[in-house]
């Protein structure tokens, strides 16, 4: 590696033209930077209509037209000139900036290393003036509309070093149009309109912000998006978060905007990404507009030369706000995601619904004796501890062979679903408890159970066709919510529900393992956990939390014990509590193979329907798909 030459020259003062060029090197770094640094002034200009022409890629002409303010003729040298601006004039301006530039060098540092021509006319001016070149150009009567052109042609002319590191024209004009939509997503009361080498690529009206977004990001996002608004004191937080089941494998879907201006800030991304968490899965990456807004003087822009990022006041602050906002609306992703959620209905009114005299959930003969159980605890808010799980009164292997794996008898379908009055309109004359308001199919977004197919999903029918559920996904979905839920009230105060054992539960404990539990017993309690040694290689579980009180209590304690030990006591309450309980929560949600009755499988619809995240099990993957009479129509061809 060769070593730096020392150098022999005096200090001296260097030439305007060279420091404008090494200013261009951090401001200038590729024709996109032009076209964002022309489009931010068109937007401070007050500007409603934009236009963007671009010629092979932005290298050979950036051409942005606007219909904003305008320059005054006698202003036009100094728009050229280093360090010159009419967005601040004090340090206070500076901690207090409301426009997007505001440095004052943007404009020469381009004509620097381009060749400018920039024409403009006020509101009352009889015509448009124009210079050419740098401030030191020579102003003169031109032609044009109100607002302002600036034309910058072959960048980098005079600087061939720098510009034999610019790509492909197509690379380019890429990077040039990720600006203009960028800055297009931000401002949907401005119209924009793109084009390249003479052809149009882009134009979008004055519209909303939905519609904008939708133009921008796709249909796609659209339809899998849920609108957000939230404020706290000085900071409001608006704009759209994609579900985590239209997630992408890039992060090319991510803007987010402080005070109208785009940044990339560490703290921000990481806050959305933390909200995502336990619904997203895997490496995918979310997809989110978001524009955040506070007192200009709360934050500070002048950190990075392109102005990409940002500085907090209160960064901590932020990212709370920022974090439990996007995490409050990803607990809508749920069945009834675009509506309210229905009241709790409880297992009587269930039972009373009889559509013509047939029993709603299953027209089979009444469940044997050791069958029996109360459903209400299964629909009412709070989950009963699992059903499902092994040992339970459910996992008896019921024979599915009489049915194909059919929950119940086809004779009944008719009555369960046929059009008319009948089952699936029967809920409608069913008022919920305490309320007059009649029940409908919209109170029921996953409808009704069908069968069990392969142990493994449920087939169930609601209004709009045919709905899938991975059973198993879907409960450790529900579980994990409520363990969640009971641990927070918890860790505020409030008792946490323990199941003791009547016979505690023993097994062979390793060294470490005993350690674990004698060392962290305090955190193993704050999550309902009495697990003591009986000797050095022997541990009793004594207690469980009592939403977990079917699981297999040996595994469990000694994958409690594992987690304990592996993050410690305090960061796994704090740091590592999703994986936690994301562990407690598989352990005993319904496993598969697990043969469910029709009541079962309703039970499980109804709690999904009212549990937030239901969209995704914890590790971020779908508990439900729906596919629609129209998609099934085209499957089979029907009407073709």
């Amino acid at each position: 590696m060769n070593a730096p030459v020392p150098t022999t020259r005096p200090i001296q003062q260097l030439p305007d033209q060279l420091i404008s060029q090494i200013a261009a090197g951090e401001v200038v770094e590729r024709p996109s930077a032009v076209v964002k640094e022309l489009l931010e002034n068109a937007l401070d200009a007050g500007a409603t209509q934009i236009t963007v022409r671009l010629e092979e890629g932005g290298v050979k002409r950036i051409a942005i037209t606007d219909n904003g303010r305008g320059i005054a003729p006698e202003q036009l040298p100094l728009a050229l000139a280093r360090h010159a601006t009419s967005k601040i004039a004090s340090l206070t301006d500076l901690e207090n900036v409301g426009t997007l530039g505001f440095r004052g060098e943007a404009l020469a540092s381009i004509a620097s290393v381009a060749a400018v021509r920039v024409t403009s006319r006020t509101p009352d001016a009889a015509h448009a003036y124009e210079i050419v070149g740098s401030h030191e150009g020579v102003v003169a009567p031109s032609s044009g509309a109100f607002g302002t052109t600036i034309d910058v042609q072959d960048l980098y002319f005079n600087t061939p070093a720098r510009r034999k590191f610019l790509k492909s024209e197509q690379t380019e004009y890429g990077h040039c149009a990720e600006v203009v939509r960028r800055i297009a997503l931000s401002r949907p009361d401005v119209s924009f309109s793109l084009t390249h080498n003479g052809r149009t690529i882009d134009h979008w009206n004055v519209g909303e912000a939905a519609k904008r977004s939708a133009q921008i990001l796709g249909n796609d996002f659209a339809e899998a998006r849920l609108a957000l608004e939230e404020g706290a004191g000085p900071l409001l937080l608006r704009g759209y978060v994609g579900l985590p089941t239209a997630s992408k494998a890039r992060a090319d879907g991510q803007f987010f905007y402080v005070n109208g201006r785009f940044v990339r800030d560490k703290l921000l991304v990481h806050a959305v990404r933390a909200a995502y968490q336990d619904v997203l899965h895997g490496d995918r990456f979310p997809s989110y507009v978001l524009s955040l807004e506070l007192d200009p003087a709360l934050v500070d822009v002048n950190v990075h030369p392109s102005k990409i990022e940002v500085r907090f006041r209160d960064s901590r602050a932020v990212h709370q706000f920022v974090f439990h906002a996007v995490q409050r609306t990803l607990a809508q992703t749920s069945a009834t995601a675009h509506g309210s959620a229905p009241a709790p209905v409880s297992a009587a009114e269930f039972g009373a619904m009889r559509p013509s005299g047939t029993p709603l959930w299953d027209a089979r003969p009444a469940p044997r004796p050791h069958e029996q159980t109360s459903f209400g605890a299964q629909l009412a808010p709070t989950f009963s501890p699992s059903p499902f799980a092994p040992g339970s009164r459910w996992d008896e292997r019921r024979p599915q062979a009489a049915h194909g794996g059919v929950a119940q008898g086809t004779e009944a379908y008719g009555a369960l679903f046929a059009a008319g009055e009948t089952a699936r309109s029967a809920p409608a004359a069913m008022p919920l408890s305490g309320s007059e308001r009649p029940l409908t199919n919209d109170d029921f977004p996953l409808g009704f159970a069908l069968a069990q197919l392969h142990g493994i999903y449920i087939l169930a029918q609601n209004t709009r066709g045919l709905v899938l559920v991975d059973m198993h996904a879907a409960h450790e979905r529900i579980l994990y919510e409520q363990i969640k839920n009971a641990l927070d009230a918890r860790l505020e105060g409030e008792d946490l529900q323990v199941q003791q054992m009547l016979i505690p539960v023993t097994f062979f404990a390793d060294a470490v393992e005993v350690a674990t539990a004698q060392e962290h017993a305090e955190t193993l309690k704050t999550l309902g956990f009495d697990i003591a040694a009986l000797s050095p290689t022997t541990l009793a579980v004594r207690t469980v939390p009592t939403l977990l009180r079917n699981a297999d209590a040996q595994t469990l304690a000694r994958d409690v014990l594992r987690d304990v030990r592996e993050y410690g006591g305090s960061r796994v309450l704090i740091e590592r509590r999703n994986e936690l309980l994301g562990t407690l929560a598989c352990h005993t949600a319904v496993r598969a193979n697990r043969v469910l009755g029709i009541q079962e499988m309703n039970a499980l619809l109804r709690q999904m329907e009212t549990t937030e995240r239901s969209d995704q099990c914890n590790h971020g993957r779908p508990t439900w798909v729906q596919l629609e009479i129209a998609a099934l129509d085209k499957l089979f061809l029907r009407g073709q």
